[in-house]
């Protein structure tokens, strides 16, 4: 009868236990996906709405259930297109599997060499899209520039956008510590609030970080700032420290290979 007991421990106890911990971590994962993004105002959104209807049901608010319940379904339209960039977003990241990851090791992009080239043209105001390639595939973008298939190095970075070759205006796409392509074209952002003054290059950055996981930085030819975009979000005039350490974060770059990268330019 030994086996019969463990048999109610696991239905009674185990399996609960277990029930919870995964929808914990389904929750978690999930959140952490939306507070990257402007969804988590959605979430806050529909809470807000769901209390609402709650307090109506059970103070018996007949006029405001009415109005809801008939509202229901064309918020749902509404929200839907409103925030498409922000769902796609999560659809992709659910999509490539990576939220089911706890950690994975990225990919060398010499970022000091990229760094070192981008801090040179912000001083002299020219302008350049740079794409770092993750999970999602970019064939659609390297193949609408010039393949080079050439190691990074900041003098290629800065021979590219540094003076007015035909390659200068698109973008350049570095994959597995090459860079694979220059002259891209990407797509250019839905989003409908984006900053008026931002030009063809930041819209551009940004739309492509709606629709893949790439992180695409920017140097301004107006200006000179240097932005991110990365997660159907663009972030403006940071400094190079800045980016850099967000770059760390976003490609996943440790210290050991910090310092294969220092060797690489000192050699």
């Amino acid at each position: 009868m030994e086996w019969l007991n463990q048999i109610w421990i696991f239905r009674d106890i185990i399996r609960p236990l277990l029930d919870i911990l995964i929808l914990s971590f389904i929750i978690y994962q999930i959140y952490q996906i939306l507070v990257q993004t402007r969804a988590i105002q959605l979430v806050k959104g529909a809470f807000l709405m769901t209390l609402i209807y709650v307090l109506a049901f059970f103070l018996e608010l007949s006029t405001l259930l009415w109005i809801m319940n008939g509202l229901a379904t064309v918020l749902v339209i509404i929200i839907a297109i409103v925030f498409q960039p922000e769902l796609r977003n999560i659809f992709t990241t659910i999509g490539r599997g990576e939220w089911l990851r706890l950690q994975n090791r990225g990919t060398s992009y010499q970022l000091d060499s990229v760094l070192n080239a981008v801090e040179v043209l912000s001083g002299r105001q020219r302008g350049a899209l740079i794409v770092f390639s993750l999970k999602v595939g970019l064939k659609n973008i390297i193949e609408t520039g010039t393949r080079l298939n050439a190691d990074i190095s900041s003098s290629l970075i800065l021979t590219i956008f540094g003076h007015d070759t035909p390659l200068h205006d698109g973008a350049i796409v570095l994959q597995g510590g090459e860079i694979i392509s220059a002259g891209c074209f990407l797509p250019l952002s839905e989003q409908s609030d984006i900053r008026r003054s931002f030009g063809t290059r930041h819209r551009a950055a940004l739309g492509l970080a709606e629709e893949t996981d790439a992180v695409v930085l920017i140097v301004s030819e107006e200006t000179g700032a240097i932005s991110l975009a990365y997660n159907a979000n663009l972030y403006y005039d940071l400094t190079v420290q800045e980016v850099r350490l967000t770059l760390r974060r976003l490609l996943n770059i440790h210290e050991d290979e910090r310092e294969e990268e220092g060797a690489a330019i000192e050699s």
